[in-house]
C-alpha cells in the first residue's frame, strides 16, 4: 500500500487470501492520517473487499473517509446488501 498526502492505495489483489494483510495495512495507514483509499490500483475483488471497507470505516469513526476508484461491480455488490452509502 502507498501513502501520499494522506491517500493510500491499495495494490494488487483485494481478495480473502490478502485481506488480513491488507486490512492491518490499511489501518496503519488510517493511523497515519489516511483519509482516502484508492482502489484504481487493485486486481481482483471479492467481497471480503465490502468486509474490508466496512471495517475501516468503523475504525475510522468519526473522522470522515473516502473511498475512491470503487469498481461498479462491487458498488453494486454493495448495494445488494444494502450498504451502498457506507462505502
Amino acid at each position: 500500500m502507498r501513502l501520499d498526502a494522506g491517500v493510500a492505495a491499495f495494490e494488487g489483489d483485494l481478495t480473502l487470501a490478502h485481506a488480513a494483510r491488507l486490512l492491518a495495512e490499511a489501518e496503519a495507514a488510517l493511523g497515519q492520517g489516511a483519509r482516502v483509499f484508492d482502489l484504481s490500483r487493485v486486481g481482483q475483488m471479492d467481497s471480503s473487499a465490502l468486509s474490508l471497507m466496512l471495517s475501516l470505516r468503523r475504525r475510522a469513526g468519526v473522522q470522515p473517509l473516502e473511498f475512491r476508484a470503487v469498481p461498479e461491480s462491487l458498488a453494486s455488490l454493495a448495494a445488494l446488501y444494502g450498504i451502498a452509502d457506507q462505502i
